[in-house]
């Protein structure tokens, strides 16, 4: 038996129930809500804020965060340029099979670098892929540093941190922003509305 680096011998095999007949039964349609930002910024609240806000309206949603994937599915990973690649790598292939089930799914990661986040885009059909931008100061994520991890990354304790002493490229072309409305932050409730409301604006929440 021979060992191959890329196997050439494998193929898609297509299945009876697909996509359109997942989302009429369940009477929305698939996507990906990517949320990006740099630690602190509320990621993680907003997703599971839109999760419970979806999940009001009767509307099956998953939520991916990038911390609790790092306890299995890449716990394997550190935070290297190329291992923060793989990492993003992962959770966009996933992210497009729960989509492909006809699922909103809500990812929550920092996802520091654009081309990678492009290349999780490029995986689904055009539309299919909402980037929302926490757009939110360096100097409010730091004051809140509800990990602790600015105060160790500025002492110097963690390397390449996002935001400190690795770069964070912010979106170009973003579906949603969310920024503080004079200094003061929105409520999840707010954020979570906007990003529900784009949803049903575009038809996410419904079958047709």
């Amino acid at each position: 038996m021979s060992t191959l680096g890329k196997p050439a011998n494998i193929f898609w095999h297509e299945c009876p129930v697909g996509k359109l007949e997942r989302q009429k039964l369940l009477q929305q349609k698939g996507c990906v809500v990517w949320i990006t930002g740099l630690s602190g910024s509320g990621k993680s609240t907003l997703a599971c804020s839109v999760g419970r806000e979806l999940h009001n309206r009767g509307k099956l949603s998953y939520v991916l965060d990038g911390d609790n994937l790092r306890h299995g599915l890449n716990k394997d990973l550190g935070f290297k340029a190329e291992d923060r690649a793989e990492n993003i790598r992962r959770v966009g292939e996933v992210a497009k099979l729960f989509a492909d089930a006809g699922l909103i799914c809500v990812a929550s990661l920092i996802s520091p670098y654009r081309r990678d986040r492009d290349a999780c885009r490029a995986l689904l059909p055009d539309g299919s892929f909402v980037e929302v931008f926490m757009n939110m100061p360096l100097k409010v994520c730091e004051e809140r540093d509800p990990k602790g991890l600015y105060k160790l990354a500025r002492e110097g304790k963690i390397k390449g941190f996002t935001g400190i002493d690795d770069p964070y490229e912010p979106p170009l072309n973003c579906e949603i922003e969310i920024q503080q409305n004079d200094g003061i932050c929105p409520a999840p409730s707010i954020m979570a509305g906007q990003v529900v409301t784009y949803l049903e604006d575009k038809g996410f929440l419904h079958e047709q």
